[in-house]
């Protein structure tokens, strides 16, 4: 079992490199470009999200986990921009490397299971997988076209990708996205949107989810983690290690919720668990910013996210207690990798540890917390 769970850890604390990747897309204020780790979670939620305008039968569950992985080969290859002369077989056969060894630090029925969605998502021929790739295609786009103060640059790629590129295939398979692609172009068009457009707002408002950021630093230490990124590591983690829940757990729904549950950051900000927290006026400030963002979304998926969020923060269910569990014990691991980070900052101890994290992730995930504790207790021994 140790063995095991060693293995799991290993894979999430490589993924976590996936933060250092930039793409040639910048996020939506325009301020800086976007990295695949963000970029995975906001496709996640725009899976979520957008799940009413799929196709019959796409399952969202096994489209979200799609989207979390996808990219994670770019941790070996790089990005790829698509305006750029490219030999595509080459970085074909290049990501099939990395996948076999990003999952390939799993244990093997992990490996199997992650390796063949990712597959699948590159063959692009399930029905799961084509919805997973019309969002990757559409949303780099509207980030473009939604752009505070887009490049020329990038204007004109958008309107290629769409003409003929590669988003030219939203036509045919997701024609409300072309057709509101193209008005923002100045393209006028007689498809009707509106079960997209009632839905942008929500989806463009949680870009500034990017700009939050933790007390945390991401694993090699270079800089703060932001609470996007966060979002999309502890999916991976709730999804890799969903077997130690101490309950039986739907793990699709621990997943939502860790999807959604740092939206209201946007407005309330990060609160550091070591810091000094009035915790009733947060609660309050939080409330307050659910109802404000979630507000933004149709009526049905209002109320819908606003109740997953509010089980996340009542810890009572099993799969919220799992959730919380698996976002306390992420920050412990990135910790342990950047010599501290926060710890340092906050003058932690390893008494504070047990009391503020420890407690929370044995009610959901005792035998992780076993694991991870033991590794920081070394930490700490050697801290002294």
């Amino acid at each position: 079992m140790t063995n095991r769970l060693d293995s799991q850890l290993e894979f999430l604390l490589e993924a976590d490199k996936l933060r250092q990747v930039e793409r040639a897309n910048l996020i939506l204020d325009c301020s800086r470009r976007e990295n695949s780790a963000e970029h995975s979670w906001h496709l996640a939620l725009y899976a979520l999200v957008l799940a009413p305008l799929a196709a019959p039968h796409v399952e969202t569950s096994r489209v979200i986990k799609m989207l979390l992985l996808h990219d994670l080969v770019e941790i070996d290859v790089g990005d790829h921009p698509i305006n750029l002369a490219t030999d595509w077989e080459a970085v074909a056969e290049a990501e099939q490397l990395a996948a076999k060894r990003i999952f390939g630090l799993l244990p093997s029925d992990q490996e199997a299971e992650l390796l063949a969605l990712w597959q699948e998502f590159e063959a692009n021929q399930s029905a799961d997988a084509r919805f997973a790739k019309q969002l990757d295609r559409c949303q780099p786009v509207f980030q473009t076209l939604y752009g505070a103060d887009p490049v020329p640059e990038h204007l004109e790629i958008a309107r290629e990708t769409l003409n003929g590129g590669r988003a030219s295939s939203l036509e045919d398979e997701f024609p409300e996205a072309f057709a509101h692609a193209q008005e923002l172009l100045g393209n006028p068009s007689t498809t009707c949107s509106t079960e997209l457009t009632s839905r942008l707002p929500f989806l463009n408002e949680s870009d500034g989810l990017k700009h939050v950021l933790r007390a945390t630093h991401v694993g090699d230490g270079s800089r703060q983690e932001n609470s996007a990124e966060h979002s999309w590591h502890i999916m991976l983690y709730a999804w890799v290690l969903a077997e130690y829940s101490a309950s039986k757990i739907d793990t699709n729904r621990s997943m939502q919720m860790l999807l959604l549950h740092d939206i209201v950051e946007i407005d309330a900000g990060d609160a550091p668990i070591h810091g000094n927290i009035d915790h009733a006026a947060l609660a309050a400030k939080e409330e307050a910013a659910a109802m404000r963002l979630f507000g933004l979304l149709p009526e049905g998926q209002k109320e819908k996210f606003t109740v997953l969020w509010r089980e996340f923060e009542a810890a009572e269910s099993n799969d919220a207690v799992y959730a919380k569990s698996i976002d306390r014990v992420q920050p412990v691991l990135l910790n342990l990798e950047n010599g501290g980070g926060s710890w340092v900052k906050y003058k932690v101890s390893l008494d504070q540890i047990d009391a503020r994290v420890g407690r929370k992730v044995l009610q959901g995930a005792p035998k992780v917390w076993q694991q991870v504790r033991a590794r920081v207790k070394v930490w700490f021994d050697c801290a002294v």
